[in-house]
């Protein structure tokens, strides 16, 4: 193992927080998966952007953002690729405890079973140790893998808001999916 931080572990993946070093490695991963997040998701592409976004993470209190990455084949977290990255962001705590959650896989691991298996370690993480109540995600209806993915974690549905989020120029429509510590 490295001196790297996971705060959780899979069979084959780890999550952990991003680091302003992964900018090639993460900014390669977007580069290769320009056709898989199109229309949904545009992740940071170069360097300065890259180091614009992780940063909001690493210090905003009110988001975290992990990285997925794939475990070695010896078993070994250390060394092995990032998957993709999810994000818990807007986290408000008192009575709320709740934040909403982006995400993305990149290409060489998308079909793979891995993002659930992130996902998995995300929301006992954030359950666990971060001390939230409940999760969403918002999701555009044509989004097929993404509802799958929030569907197969045991997120429920509980509407449809039209207009709700500026992507791309134009303000898309979004399925509104939710998870509490309870449904877990």
């Amino acid at each position: 193992m490295s001196d790297t931080t996971y705060p959780a572990e899979g069979p084959r993946t780890a999550i952990r927080p991003f680091t302003l070093a992964d900018a090639e490695e993460f900014t390669a991963r977007s580069r290769e998966s320009r056709e898989l997040h199109s229309p949904w998701l545009f992740p940071p592409t170069d360097r300065d952007t890259y180091t614009a976004y992780a940063s909001a993470l690493i210090e905003d209190p009110a988001r975290a953002g992990f990285l997925v990455c794939e475990r070695r084949d010896d078993g070994d977290t250390a060394g092995g690729g990032i998957a993709g990255f999810i994000n818990i962001n807007n986290i408000v705590g008192g009575g709320f405890r709740c934040g909403a959650l982006g995400y993305g896989a990149f290409a060489h691991a998308a079909g793979r079973g891995l993002m659930g298996e992130g996902l998995d370690l995300v929301l006992r993480h954030a359950f666990g140790p971060l001390g939230l109540h409940r999760l969403e995600a918002n999701i555009q209806p044509a989004n097929e893998g993404s509802l799958a993915l929030v569907r197969r974690a045991g997120f429920r549905l509980e509407g449809f808001s039209p207009d709700f989020l500026l992507i791309d120029g134009a303000w898309r429509d979004h399925e509104r999916w939710a998870i509490t510590a309870e449904m877990r």
